[in-house]
């Protein structure tokens, strides 16, 4: 027990000195570029905290990104490579947009349909990197990424062919029927009621991931497969499992963005949350419960750069550094590994004595 707590303080320990070395070379690049250094730092520190409304960016920003995240978490903790949460994503947030203009419900009847028809669809898009795997060897990695492409053209389709308002004036679809829509619940922002439903599944997958046997099945066929071959898990279960469960959250996370910022579908490229989903699920350690930290830091600095780069001579990019210096720290698994080695034998000496 004594070890397991010391790797768990070791892991948050380590997510927080990547945050912190990540930003301090942020700081340090602020200060070589900019005419008023200074400013600029408090600029990019304390902005994203100067209004209510700056503080409900980045919560805004969050809620999609824990979604992705969980996602992508619940894959990797498998051992299974699949970026295709991009597309279920996407067309998670087409088929909220079709249910809610085709398929007039009572509110709350309403959202829940959306969100069990939007995540069926993205547990089938990322089942089917998985499917081509088993089935014929191919690599999951290229499989899914290919895959996205064709999900974002037939989405467009759909949207252009089905539900595109052509007296909008730009592309866009119908309106967002108003039984469908997720209720603001912090006066003065955006944050909507999605941030609820947000926790709840944090919360949901941290005990299926610790205490459930298909939890144990997933975290021991990503460790070790051939020794849950022998155990008796079945990793085809686990493969499939963990793809579908992935990409149901990530469908429902489209549809809970739409429903909740928007009035109307006006995707016209990917918005690239899934792909931010693999680096909120990198600096959690594949961790649910530390996905919200990594997300709310993630948000965090995007809100603070773009502040910056609106009021000061810091270009945006610099976001980019933050986030590749954030990463590898995380993935580096031998980062501060001597301290917790250092904790560990100091703890076993402590229990013999």
């Amino acid at each position: 027990m004594e070890i397991k707590k010391i790797e768990k303080t070791f892991d948050g320990l380590r997510l927080l000195v990547a945050i912190a070395i990540s930003i301090l070379f942020m700081l340090i690049v602020i200060t070589a570029v900019s005419g008023s250094p200074m400013a600029s730092l408090g600029t990019f520190l304390f902005g994203p905290f100067q209004s209510v409304s700056r503080i409900g960016n980045i919560i805004e920003l969050a809620i999609p990104l824990t979604f992705t995240g969980l996602a992508i978490c619940i894959m990797f903790e498998a051992n299974q490579i699949n970026c295709a949460v991009e597309g279920s994503f996407f067309m998670g947030a087409v088929i909220a947009t079709a249910v809610s203009v085709f398929l007039p419900l009572p509110f709350g009847i309403h959202q829940l349909v959306i969100f069990l028809a939007s995540g069926v669809i993205g547990g089938l898009i990322c089942l089917v990197p998985a499917i081509l795997k088993v089935k014929f060897q191919a690599n999951e990695l290229v499989s899914s990424l290919m895959l996205n492409y064709i999900v974002l053209y037939s989405g467009l389709f759909i949207v252009n062919r089905f539900l595109v308002d052509s007296q909008a004036g730009y592309f866009a679809s119908y309106s967002i029927s108003r039984s469908s829509k997720l209720p603001p619940i912090v006066p003065h922002t955006r944050i909507h009621f999605g941030i609820v439903i947000a926790v709840l599944c944090v919360i949901f997958i941290y005990l299926v991931m610790y205490r459930t046997r298909l939890g144990y099945a997933i975290r021991m066929a990503g460790k070790n497969e051939n020794f849950a071959r022998y155990t008796g898990i079945s990793v085809l279960t686990v493969i499939f499992a963990s793809q579908a469960i992935g990409g149901f959250i990530g469908g429902m996370a489209g549809s809970i963005e739409i429903l909740g910022m928007y009035r109307r579908f006006q995707y016209t490229a990917s918005p690239q949350y899934g792909f931010d989903g693999i680096i909120i699920a990198t600096l959690a350690d594949y961790k649910p419960q530390m996905i919200p930290v990594a997300a709310l830091f993630l948000a965090y600095i995007r809100i603070g750069s773009d502040i910056l780069s609106r009021t000061t001579d810091v270009p945006v990019e610099i976001v980019s550094v933050v986030q590749a210096i954030a990463v590898l720290f995380v993935a580096s698994k031998l980062f501060l590994n001597k301290y917790k080695q250092w904790a560990i034998v100091r703890a076993a000496k402590t229990k013999e004595a």
